[in-house]
């Protein structure tokens, strides 16, 4: 008896791309596997296996290594950041205040 087979999606995107892989894996198949057998890190050679953050349907997985796919998920594979967020919003802060006080000198 052969073994079933589920569909599942990978899910990556950059500002430039979006990608959207539709794969038919075997049941009881991992994220990581999943993810290894779309071809995705062929395609996006700068993502490595070991450093993924993955999530499915936006909940993030604790370890793509062991979460076992069910049929319809859609694996998403996260970009690092660039930046800390609270970071990011104190930067934003600082230059509004910096021209809120620039505007009022004129």
């Amino acid at each position: 008896m052969a073994a079933s087979t589920i569909i599942a999606e990978v899910a990556y995107a950059t500002p430039e791309q979006q990608i959207l892989l539709t794969v038919t894996v075997p049941q009881g198949s991992t994220a990581l596997e999943v993810i290894e057998g779309s071809g995705l890190l062929e395609k996006v050679p700068s993502l490595q296996a070991e450093n993924l953050q993955v999530g499915v349907f936006s909940q993030r997985l604790k370890s793509p290594t062991e979460y076992e796919v069910k049929e319809g998920d859609r694996l998403e594979v996260y970009r690092p950041l660039l930046i800390d967020p609270k970071q990011a919003r104190r930067e934003r802060a600082q230059q509004k205040e910096s021209s809120v006080v620039a505007s009022r000198a004129d």
